[in-house]
């Protein structure tokens, strides 16, 4: 079933001298219980897409559905069924403790009093962050404020939760503790809609992708589909290339990447 409905998106910014067409006509649908990947440039329109399907941004022309419901129209409908996190460490108060800060967004989402403590305690767990829960955000790592935005973007039980760039500026570690903690979330049925600038990260964790590019999604597929729009001797070159980079790799004796090192040595055993 299609959880995600994007007809004809089209999103023009105007000033007195100039317009901006941002988004020129986008469309796409995402799955319920699928990681969706919306890849681009910066510019691109990926975040004034998700501004739109989070129901901050109206359209200029088609629609956005989430659930069937319009998310201009019936924003405050489609607020209950959604969530985002953005990167950067947005969305926190670095003065409060992990509880308060869960606590305070609970408030927020009119959840009662009397649940709140034990919501909060079984959120704080599922990303990993329970034995810090009492302490102040500020002294916290970026990848342990990522884990505490998806812990707070779980408050409502979104069915879809909307990933921007999350793993911005995150060491390997604390990305690779991202994407775990992510595939967990696909696997608990939560639909996902993710834009990143790192591909590996996509192609570990999406179903299908999206290109999008000056306004336009110029590819949409899984990655092996992705990987056929390619031509044959194309392929071939770019095969080529990285045998010679595994070959230069080989003489260093270098049979795993330097990525792979550094979580081994930083990991949690």
């Amino acid at each position: 079933m299609d959880i995600i409905i994007v007809d004809n998106l089209k999103r023009i910014f105007k000033s007195k001298n100039n317009e901006f067409v941002a988004l020129k006509g986008i469309n796409f649908s995402v799955k319920e219980g699928e990681i969706f990947g919306l890849l681009g440039p910066n510019g691109a329109g990926k975040t004034t897409t998700i501004k739109i399907l989070t129901t901050m941004l109206a359209p200029s022309e088609g629609n956005a559905k989430i659930l069937g419901f319009d998310t201009f129209k019936d924003s405050k409908k489609v607020r209950e069924y959604i969530n985002f996190v953005f990167g950067g460490e947005r969305s926190l108060y670095w003065r409060l403790s992990a509880r308060d800060n869960l606590a305070y967004f609970a408030d927020l989402y009119k959840i009662p009093r009397k649940k709140q403590s034990e919501l909060i305690e079984s959120l704080i767990q599922r990303v990993g962050l329970s034995e810090f829960i009492d302490k102040r955000v500020e002294n916290f790592s970026k990848g342990m404020k990522q884990r505490l935005q998806i812990a707070r973007s779980l408050l409502n039980n979104p069915k879809i939760i909307f990933l921007d760039e999350p793993s911005i500026g995150l060491d390997p570690v604390g990305a690779m503790e991202l994407r775990e903690l992510i595939k967990q979330l696909a696997k608990d049925g939560v639909t996902i809609l993710l834009t990143t600038h790192y591909m590996p990260e996509a192609e570990e964790l999406c179903d299908r992708i999206a290109i999008i590019k000056k306004g336009e999604i110029v590819a949409l597929d899984n990655v092996v589909g992705l990987q056929n729009l390619v031509s044959y001797e194309r392929k071939e070159e770019i095969k080529a290339k990285k045998a010679r980079e595994q070959e230069e790799r080989n003489k260093k004796n270098l049979e795993i990447t330097l990525e792979d090192i550094y979580i081994e040595l930083l990991g949690e055993k």
